[in-house]
């Protein structure tokens, strides 16, 4: 819904196109031709990059498959674009078709011609970049963490607009939280975002890359991970509740034996104290130590 303050905050930039006498932009006949709202065929070379896009890496193979179709089919959807002068445009969304157009040859366009200020600008290609298929969550997130901080929305505001869910959207943010090494992980494909979110439970920056190597070496499925990233976060607790008492009741105890002893405890209390011998003779010295006690 639009308010009159999203109004009042369209900003200095669009007033000043809207003001000045060298555009055109609120005449009847914005272009020569077409008029805000149009779907249009514009000269390529008059459409200049968005500088907003939120996407940097293109991947050429790509590029040149979606070049051949088009050289083919034509381009199918129009881009979006922004009058900002006199014949003058800005892409606001559809980069991958405009190179494609260019690597093909083609000297024009078709687009929908738009009118926006720069944060609009980049809100609308934002929201259209993360709704392709082929981004990998990391990009999605940096999407939803730039739209918040950027564009001034909350998680209720951006889920809304993204069409998910506010958990989805958390979800992704909590991405960006994790070491570099696995968000390179995730953006490359060599683990999925179930992994990453397994991943995310553990603390331990070592231990989550030392997990990382063995996703990558053994192939480990989502359900090995949540397994293996349980089993660190129970011992860390362990270790966290362990009374200073208890460890020094077991150092005595070790020395007294002259054996390993090992004590654990859990949150409730609940735990248990291992006495390892390495022998025959040793075992034995033991049950008699305990039958001694009695």
């Amino acid at each position: 819904m639009t308010t009159p303050n999203k109004k009042r905050g369209l900003g200095r930039g669009l007033d000043a196109i809207l003001q000045s006498p060298e555009t055109d932009i609120t005449s009847v006949d914005i272009s020569g031709n077409y008029v805000a709202g149009a779907i249009a065929q514009i000269d390529i070379d008059k459409i200049e990059t968005n500088p907003f896009q939120p996407r940097t890496d293109f991947d050429e193979t790509a590029l040149n498959e979606l070049a051949e179709s088009i050289k083919n089919q034509g381009v199918i959807q129009p881009v979006t674009v922004r009058k900002m002068g006199y014949d003058k445009y800005q892409l606001i969304s559809g980069e991958r078709r405009l190179r494609a157009s260019k690597m093909a040859g083609l000297k024009t366009i078709p687009v929908f011609i738009r009118v926006a200020n720069d944060e609009q600008m980049l809100e609308m290609a934002l929201i259209e970049n993360i709704h392709r298929e082929n981004l990998n969550a990391i990009e999605v997130a940096i999407s939803y963490q730039r739209l918040l901080e950027e564009c001034k929305l909350t998680q209720d505001q951006l889920s809304e607009k993204v069409g998910k869910d506010r958990s989805t959207v958390a979800n992704f943010l909590r991405l960006l939280k994790l070491p570099a090494e696995l968000q390179i992980a995730i953006r490359d494909g060599y683990i999925t975002m179930g992994h990453a979110k397994a991943l995310i439970s553990i603390n331990d920056k070592s231990k989550q890359l030392i997990i990382l190597k063995r996703i990558i070496d053994e192939d480990l499925s989502v359900r090995q991970v949540e397994m293996l990233a349980r089993e660190k976060t129970d011992v860390k607790k362990q270790k966290s509740v362990l009374p200073e008492s208890y460890k020094v009741q077991a150092d005595t105890l070790a020395k007294a034996l002259k054996m390993g002893v090992k004590v654990s405890r859990d949150s409730k209390g609940k735990g248990s104290l291992t006495i390892s011998f390495k022998n025959d003779e040793e075992f034995e010295r033991l049950i008699d130590f305990i039958n001694k006690g009695n």
